[in-house]
Order: C-alpha cells, then sequence, then structure tokens
C-alpha cells in the first residue's frame, strides 16, 4: 500500500465498502518455492470475515489441507494514467491513480456442506445487481449436475485481521488541477473504468 498518509484517510467501514462493491480479488499466500494467487470472486460475511471457493485442484487449496495460512485479499478498483499536463501547472510529472484495497488475515478451508450457501450467497449478491432481471438460482441446475460441479470446488473462509486501502485521487493537488485531471482522465477514456476513477477524484476534496 502507498505510505503517504493522504492517500490512506479512509475508514474501516468505507474500506470493507469498497471491496463488497467489487466482489473480485486477488487472494496470495505464501508458496514453498514464490508467492502462490488466485483470481476469486467474493463475498463479505459481516465486518471480520469474506467467504470464497477455490477449484479443489488450486495449489493454494491443497496447501490449506494442511491447516490455515496466513493470507492477503487485494481487491483493485478503477486505475488509470495521469498525463502532467492535465493538471494545467507548471513542472508535473506522469503519475497513476488508482484505488485499491488489501484485506489481510487467516485463510482456511470450510466444511463441505458450508458449499451450497456460500454459493448461493455470492449468486444472489451478484445476480440483484442485474436490472430487469429475475435473479438467476442455484436450484435452476439439475440436482446431479449440481452434485458434478460442487465436488470440483471447495468453501474457503478468510478471517479478516486487517484491513487497509489506498486512494490515490491527486489529494495532494490543487482543488482545480485535481479536478482538470479528472476530466483529462474521463475524456482519454484509457485505463480501467475511467469514468469510475474520475467521479472518485470529484469526490476526494
Amino acid at each position: 500500500m502507498h505510505p503517504n498518509p493522504v492517500y490512506r484517510s479512509e475508514d474501516r467501514a468505507r474500506i470493507l465498502a469498497f471491496a463488497a462493491e467489487r466482489g473480485f480479488g486477488t487472494l496470495a499466500v505464501n508458496g514453498p518455492d514464490a508467492p502462490m494467487l488466485s483470481h476469486v470472486p467474493f463475498v463479505l460475511t459481516g465486518d471480520a470475515g469474506a467467504g470464497l471457493h477455490l477449484v479443489r485442484s488450486n495449489p493454494i487449496a491443497r496447501a490449506l489441507a494442511a491447516g490455515q495460512v496466513a493470507a492477503v485479499l487485494a481487491v483493485a478498483g478503477p486505475d488509470s494514467y495521469v498525463s502532467p499536463d492535465w493538471y494545467e501547472m507548471d513542472d508535473q510529472v506522469p503519475t497513476w491513480n488508482y484505488a485499491a484495497v488489501h484485506l489481510r488475515g487467516r485463510l482456511r478451508l470450510l466444511a463441505d456442506g458450508d458449499l451450497r450457501a456460500h454459493l448461493e450467497a455470492l449468486s444472489a449478491t451478484f445476480e440483484t445487481r442485474l436490472p430487469g432481471k429475475t435473479p438467476w438460482r442455484l436450484d435452476k441446475v439439475d440436482g446431479q449436475v449440481q452434485a458434478r460441479l460442487m465436488r470440483m470446488i471447495v468453501p474457503v473462509a478468510l478471517d479478516i485481521e486487517s484491513v487497509d486501502g489506498t486512494w490515490k485521487l491527486a489529494q495532494n493537488k490543487p482543488e482545480a488541477a485535481r479536478l482538470a485531471a479528472a476530466d483529462g482522465i474521463e475524456q482519454a477514456g484509457i485505463g480501467q473504468e475511467v469514468a469510475a476513477l474520475a467521479a472518485l477524484m470529484r469526490g476526494a476534496g
């Protein structure tokens, strides 16, 4: 995480709300030779946990068979390159603006019997965000097909011990420069979800 405190002023509730809204992150644990990463959808369970699942053959899932491990779930938000010209100030340099959250804690396997409830919570979280659509439900899948697919994955919980967030949105610039850069990002349309990043920058004052 960026060490500058001006980019790290959000409280725990805002950080968790951001993570919950994104619902997708990079799970990282230490491996025997190198860090092991997996890109996973997740759902928060209160303010101290996250539920997710892994393919049974995933190296992280195999590592969990020996017991819980320390883990980080990194959640990336919108990001974009920032041209120094957009600030309309002298002596500026290029940078990158972004929002990101890290959820740290202990990762553990859940019982196979917990899988269905997790999958139902996960799909309901995202299905209800789709406008004008009747939410899909797991019971639309044939029971035998369900059982076969569910044998391929394992439910996992992250017990969250600490949260951290970076909101690098040009808060260290004068307001006029920050807003001008937000306009430049939005008009250029490069990077990830630039309209969302521009909106975050406009609200960062």
